[in-house]
């Protein structure tokens, strides 16, 4: 069996991963990959977005099956250029995967259907927006409506930072063109909550929760950044609540994108917020979540690939997946000065002081230079320590990490800390 990941993150390396586990005999080829995936897999010098060059490189390397991790070649379409040329591949077309592309989209989907969400306007020019903002209560959320790695959201505690978020996104452009348009959106209090699920039309298999530390600092202080950190299960939320948001929110969801003509074929990320009044949906994504796959996919116990399979051959519903008990928690190291401007190609020590009985570490930012693994981004490297509870994956993965150095390194103290008060 032949399969291309497409991809460079801890995502796709936690996806490499556990297609290997689960029979070493794959060849697994990843495009471009990193140097931690290069380890398990062949790279491949082909950008993600590059669809003509990954579709005749796998044509002429008969690959059987192509599985695409980032947000922004599936919202460009890939899925539908692979399907053109006849080649299987998991992940939703370009039509389901604008849930993810658009905040819009997804925010009138949402209000459409009646699925719980926080109050929002949307705007596409900023007079109309400065003048509905300075008409609302602080904090309030500030959202670009397109792609921005993650970052596109800004939590305004302040008059002066709503403000100031507003004229970055529009004005300044901070996030390029996705903050073209925006949504303005009620600020929602209570414990984030992540669940994965795959999703084959109206049939769906939610993953196990897990819980990401979006902001730099610890304290959840700072600016948003892709994920410094998550972990699985959450023992402090009880199962009703996330039996609450499977049922009135993520399957909802995907009847509805069934309803509207883009059945969605592929991992669904539903983001949501306990609050007082029960789960509401802060965002939906289109692909499996980064640092989230790092802790979920160690607890999966079913062939990954048969998942996939089963997906596209309509039979979803009648896979028995199965999850370990155990508890996974990850660690992001990070570069100085992310998610701002960051340093890149400094070496990294400690890697080889670490072993996967210990603690696995996904490559998320890194590369080969000279024989030595060097920093390659903003979040460097996920480490996730395995347990019999938080407790014990937590210290596992933070004993690891501190093993691992690089000039300018950091990472939050604090993830998983909400789960053992």
């Amino acid at each position: 069996m032949r399969i291309l990941v497409i991809g460079r993150g801890g995502r796709e390396h936690a996806i490499v991963w556990a297609l290997k586990r689960a029979d070493p005999a794959r060849e697994i080829l990843c495009a471009p990959g990193n140097a931690g995936i290069a380890q398990l897999a062949e790279t491949v010098p082909i950008g993600e977005m590059e669809f003509d060059r990954l579709v005749a490189f796998a044509r002429e390397r008969a690959v059987d099956f192509v599985v695409v991790g980032p947000d922004d070649p599936l919202a460009a379409g890939i899925v539908d250029a692979f399907e053109t040329a006849g080649i299987p591949v998991y992940g939703p077309r370009k039509n389901a995967a604008e849930i993810e592309g658009s905040k819009i989209f997804m925010k009138n989907l949402l209000r459409k259907y009646g699925i719980p969400t926080a109050r929002y306007e949307t705007f596409t020019d900023y007079e109309s927006a400065k003048a509905y903002l300075d008409a609302q209560p602080v904090p309030i959320v500030i959202k670009a409506d397109g792609l921005a790695a993650g970052k596109g959201v800004t939590v305004c505690f302040t008059r002066e930072q709503a403000d100031e978020a507003l004229r970055d996104t529009m004005l300044n452009k901070s996030f390029g063109s996705a903050g073209d348009k925006v949504v303005i959106e009620e600020f929602l209090e209570g414990q984030e909550m992540s669940i994965l699920s795959f999703v084959d039309g109206e049939t769906v298999v939610p993953m196990p929760a897990a819980q990401d530390h979006k902001p730099v600092f610890d304290g959840d202080k700072g600016p948003n950044t892709g994920g410094m950190g998550t972990y699985s299960p959450l023992p402090h939320i009880p199962q009703s609540v996330i039996d609450t948001a499977i049922e009135t929110i993520i399957r909802p969801t995907a009847r509805a994108m069934v309803a509207e003509g883009r059945p969605f074929r592929g991992v669904l990320f539903a983001g949501l917020m306990i609050t007082k009044d029960g789960p509401k949906t802060i965002e939906f994504n289109a692909r499996f979540g980064d640092p989230e796959t790092q802790v979920v996919l160690p607890r999966l116990q079913t062939d990954l690939l048969e998942i996939f399979q089963a997906s596209l051959e309509g039979r979803l519903d009648r896979v028995d997946i199965a999850w370990s008990p155990e508890s996974a928690v990850c660690v992001v190291l990070a570069s100085e000065g992310y998610p701002g401007s960051y340093p890149k190609g400094l070496p990294i020590e400690g890697l080889d002081r670490v072993s996967e009985e210990e603690a696995l570490v996904f490559h998320a930012g890194t590369a080969e230079k000279d024989g030595r693994i060097v920093t390659n981004g903003g979040r460097v490297l996920g480490v996730v320590g395995r347990g019999a509870d938080i407790r014990q994956a937590r210290e596992r993965a933070y004993a690891a990490a501190d093993r691992i150095t690089f000039q300018g390194k950091m990472n939050r103290t604090d993830i998983a800390a909400k789960a053992l008060r």
